[in-house]
């Protein structure tokens, strides 16, 4: 059947910063779609406030304290999931940040702060995963990028920069390992409803409305919108996808904008 095609049915798949928001969201979703979940965070407390979330939402995983920045760091983590859960089938480099600071008041420490979490990192986690996937002879890999990855803004040079880069080191993952049946692909979400942009999205505020009038769907996205691309990607539905980045962004980049009235 081909709904066969999106089991993950017995696939270990680490999410990184999966202990809310959108990492959480594709967790919630893998898990119904049969996969076992673990997770990472910076901190003990952190770790065990994202499991506490998932007991309450009925499932189990295991999260794990590390700083995904830290190769050695990362690849002992690594290496007791292998030896406690099993090989990584699925990775989700989900992990980021942002500074809304304009670029000439920017400092370069804080550039290279953006720069390290939300690309040198999927680089370090994706090499530090990609060795036992070929051994197994399958991975999946996804990237979750933005529309920042083609788009620029005032105020995000470094977030740009970053999910810039990280669209090519897709690519790139995909042009070194396809050979070897890993996919890597990436997710570019739009402007997502979460608890942090909930002060974006109040009424009246004019960015709630820019939000609204840039996007044909006429929606701020929620989190349930990525879960469908995030099992599609995850899946033997995707074996022949490689390389791509699925914008999930009610149409925005599609569109010009409105005609002024």
């Amino acid at each position: 059947m081909v709904l066969d095609l999106f089991s993950l049915k017995g696939k270990v798949a680490f999410i990184t910063g999966a202990s809310y928001g959108i990492g959480f969201a594709i967790a919630k979703a893998y898990v119904t779609a049969g996969a076992q979940i673990v997770f990472n965070d910076l901190t003990q407390e952190l770790v065990d406030k994202g499991l506490a979330a998932y007991r309450e939402a009925g499932i189990q995983t295991r999260g794990y304290v590390c700083n995904v920045t830290d190769e050695n760091a990362v690849n002992e983590t690594v290496k007791r999931i292998e030896k406690e859960v099993g090989v990584i089938d699925i990775l989700v480099n989900n992990a980021g940040i942002i500074k809304r600071i304009p670029m000439c008041e920017m400092t370069a420490a804080e550039f290279r702060q953006v720069i390290d979490v939300d690309l040198n990192a999927p680089f370090i986690v994706s090499k530090a995963v990609i060795p036992s996937m070929i051994q197994k002879g399958h991975g999946k890999i996804i990237n979750i990028c933005s529309m920042m990855s083609e788009l620029g803004r005032e105020t995000v040079s470094a977030y740009a920069a970053a999910k810039g880069g990280l669209k090519m080191l897709t690519r790139n993952i995909c042009s070194e390992y396809g050979a070897q049946n890993i996919q890597c692909n990436g997710i570019g979400p739009g402007y997502i409803a979460t608890p942090q942009t909930a002060p974006l999205r109040a009424a009246g505020h004019p960015f709630n409305s820019f939000i609204i009038s840039k996007t044909p769907a006429g929606r701020w996205g929620t989190t349930e919108d990525l879960t469908g691309p995030a099992v599609f990607l995850a899946s033997n539905a995707s074996n022949f996808v490689n390389g791509h980045i699925l914008y999930v962004d009610g149409g925005i980049l599609a569109y010009i904008g409105r005609q002024p009235s």
